[in-house]
């Protein structure tokens, strides 16, 4: 079976699919490996360290998709992506399908199956293949470095004989796999770190790591499944924000996290609290390519506002491409060597791993949870 990993073009991505040492382990399994040229440049990974590996080095994306019986990448394809794919091909990247009905749309036209990295599901046999979780390490590492770049101070306590110096404050909203990361790293270089989060278990987890959970009290309306919060009451967002004001004050770093799956992402910092905040503070908006937790957050860009730095980058592990390649390429070559071998796919259509991930097969959506949220959208 031939398999194509085409350069991604999607704005601020600089990962890849397959790095030279996945491919080298493909290859051994007995799959033809095609890699589009310069595809793994941004990663720094060199066309010669492909074929090196046994990969087959081809210009131009309609060669490198027309001719693959699968195709890996790590974004979404596009519509002229999907036309050079081959009828009836099978394709494995994140999705995140139910924001994307034309795309669906688009690979049902050409009967292509498509597995999304992000539906693969959260179960103990599959942890190998969680991109989701392997790339929100490095986002929650990488943005406490963007913040602590941008604060005007350091972040440990230090003592000199002109004085001490206090820690900085980070304030971390969500901890998920992202925040912890963010708390640990914080933490590690010396700041004070306090957390919240809508799922009163995580405050084990926050502590353990050396952070202060802060809880909003007497109020439900949170519903979580899957380890995910799927919808949060008008209710409870308004006293998370009314705790949020009291502590943000206080901090010298903000990193949200916060997102709603099938939803934009709630707005937890106002323009106000940016306002009530210290002059030189600075607020990293992990989920600004969701609609950003902060009010004032552009997507793409870093701006001041009322004297507070605010952080919109959209793709952090991207800024990380190295690691960020190596691990997605293992979870990637993982669910794949799950789902298929040379000889072909099992299609063990009611396997957990697989009707967890499927999104379309045989020109139809055949993903529940997709067809729940877009039900709802266009109802």
């Amino acid at each position: 079976m031939k398999i194509a990993v085409p350069k991604e073009t999607k704005s601020f991505e600089r990962r890849v699919a397959l790095t030279p040492s996945v491919v080298k382990s493909i290859v051994k399994s007995g799959f033809t490996c095609i890699v589009e040229s310069s595809a793994g440049e941004e990663s720094y990974f060199s066309d010669a360290s492909y074929e090196d590996a046994g990969a087959v080095i081809v210009y131009g994306t309609p060669q490198t998709l027309s001719g693959a019986d699968i195709v890996l990448m790590v974004n979404a394809p596009t519509s002229q992506e999907i036309n050079f794919m081959k009828d009836g091909s099978v394709l494995i990247c994140y999705l995140y399908a139910y924001t994307a009905p034309e795309v669906i749309d688009a690979l049902n036209k050409k009967r292509i199956t498509a597995f999304s990295m992000d539906a693969v599901p959260r179960i103990s046999r599959a942890q190998k293949m969680d991109a989701l979780s392997s790339q929100a390490n490095l986002a929650g590492y990488k943005s406490v470095l963007l913040g602590a770049n941008a604060l005007g101070r350091i972040f440990p306590l230090m003592m000199t004989a002109a004085g001490t110096i206090t820690p900085s404050r980070v304030l971390v909203f969500g901890a998920g796999v992202a925040g912890l990361q963010a708390i640990a790293t914080a933490k590690r270089l010396g700041a004070v770190v306090e957390a919240t989060d809508v799922r009163p278990e995580t405050r084990e987890q926050v502590e353990s790591l050396g952070g202060r959970f802060i809880q909003v009290e007497g109020v439900e309306g949170v519903k979580v499944e899957g380890g995910y919060a799927r919808e949060v009451s008008a209710d409870y967002l308004q006293k998370q924000q009314e705790l949020i004001k009291s502590r943000i004050k206080e901090a010298d770093i903000a990193i949200t996290t916060a997102l709603v799956i099938g939803r934009k992402a709630p707005i937890l910092i106002t323009e106000e609290m940016v306002r009530s905040m210290k002059p030189g503070s600075v607020i990293v908006d992990m989920a600004v390519e969701s609609g950003g937790n902060c009010a004032l957050s552009v997507f793409g860009k870093t701006v001041v506002e009322h004297g507070v730095t605010i952080i919109g980058e959209p793709n952090l592990p991207s800024l990380l491409p190295v690691n960020a390649s190596e691990l997605y390429a293992k979870n990637i070559s993982t669910l794949l060597l799950h789902l298929a071998n040379s000889s072909g796919f099992k299609w063990e259509m009611e396997e957990e791993i697989t009707k967890g991930s499927m999104i379309t097969h045989d020109g139809e959506l055949v993903h529940g949870f997709t067809k729940e949220i877009l039900a709802k959208k266009n109802p």
